[in-house]
């Protein structure tokens, strides 16, 4: 509900006008601009997050961020500055951006975001299990390198010393 709290004041009877959660919501996001939101460029978004333009661009198409637009301006909100952070998460650990997406898109501001918390534990317990049988195999590969390495340097040893045994 909205009231005009001056309206008792002026003498007018006071009006109330229901508005739904999505009016809210849309009213929020205009207040907020106006009130001098920290609206950040596509440029400086880059920039601050390490990331191109391109990306941003990409990342955009498909669907995981959401700038708002000034003509053909793309204004980042705190919002999106939080779902890059996300994505870039999500990337670093090796989620596809299928996974990521699906988990951002779960988030609800007024629910318990049980589910979203269910999903994303699901996916980091699988996403670990599968980055620890690669730091297995990592680990292999460099123990039979390190082998491999200490024999060419034997073997090289043993080629550039001078031959004082054969002389005997």
């Amino acid at each position: 509900m909205v009231r005009d709290r001056d309206a008792t004041k002026r003498g007018k009877p006071v009006t109330m006008k229901l508005i739904s959660a999505g009016e809210t919501a849309a009213n929020t996001n205009n207040i907020s601009v106006e009130a001098g939101e920290d609206l950040v460029r596509i440029g400086e978004m880059a920039k601050k997050y390490g990331v191109t333009l391109r990306t941003l661009r990409f990342y955009e198409d498909k669907g995981l961020l959401n700038p708002q637009r000034d003509g053909s301006t793309r204004l980042y909100t705190r919002r999106d500055k939080a779902r890059l952070k996300l994505i870039l998460l999500g990337r670093k650990v090796g989620f596809s951006l299928r996974d990521v997406k699906q988990m951002m898109d779960l988030y609800d501001p007024t629910g318990s975001n049980t589910k979203q918390l269910r999903l994303a534990l699901d996916k980091s317990e699988k996403q670990l299990a599968r980055l620890q049988k690669q730091r297995a195999l990592i680990d292999d590969a460099i123990n039979e390198l390190s082998g491999s390495m200490s024999a060419v340097r034997q073997m090289l040893t043993e080629r550039t010393t001078p031959q004082a045994s054969v002389a005997r």
